[in-house]
């Protein structure tokens, strides 16, 4: 569907309208209703933000469009959204199950995640095969492997180091 906007001393009036809409009122296109393109709001960056939600009209390479005004956030917005990040994680963190396993874990802000003191050995294909996996153990401050899973639905308890049967 084509669109155009009603224009007056070379400025946009209203809204764009239907050609369809435009045809059926005037039965043809008025002189002073020129093309518009509609150009869906962009996704922009993590430090950017939009200078307002609604776009502006303007004519770029002589067809009017939608104009989306991004800018860089502020150092201060920045640090809003870096501390704001960092709380949720930490939340979320605190309301893991069994959350005291990993007391040994230290927070890294620049990533805002939580990173073990030792990194995670690479997985071991015949550990998998066998249903055996890599799980750090906070009594040990180590990762250390898990018994073999059993069938079914289970889930791993940490102070226990063992698999328990998840029941409905």
């Amino acid at each position: 569907m084509n669109l155009y906007i009603k224009t007056e001393n070379g400025q946009p009036i209203n809204h764009p309208a239907f050609e369809d809409n435009l045809i059926q009122a005037f039965g043809a296109i008025p002189e002073h209703w020129e093309t518009f393109i509609r150009v869906e709001r962009p996704t922009i960056g993590i430090h950017q933000v939009f200078e307002s939600d609604i776009p502006t009209y303007a004519k770029v390479d002589g067809v009017w469009t939608d104009v989306w005004t991004v800018r860089d956030m502020t150092a201060e917005e920045k640090e809003v959204v870096k501390q704001t990040t960092i709380k949720v994680a930490k939340e979320i963190w605190a309301a893991r199950p069994q959350v005291e396993n990993w007391s040994a874990w230290v927070f890294n802000e620049e990533m805002a995640r939580y990173e073990p003191p030792i990194p995670r050995p690479e997985p071991d294909q015949t550990k998998l095969d066998q249903r055996i996996q890599t799980f750090w153990c906070g009594a040990d401050n180590a990762w250390k492997d898990t018994p073999v899973r059993p069938e079914g639905e289970y889930k791993f308890d940490f102070l226990a180091w063992e698999w328990v049967a998840v029941v409905n």
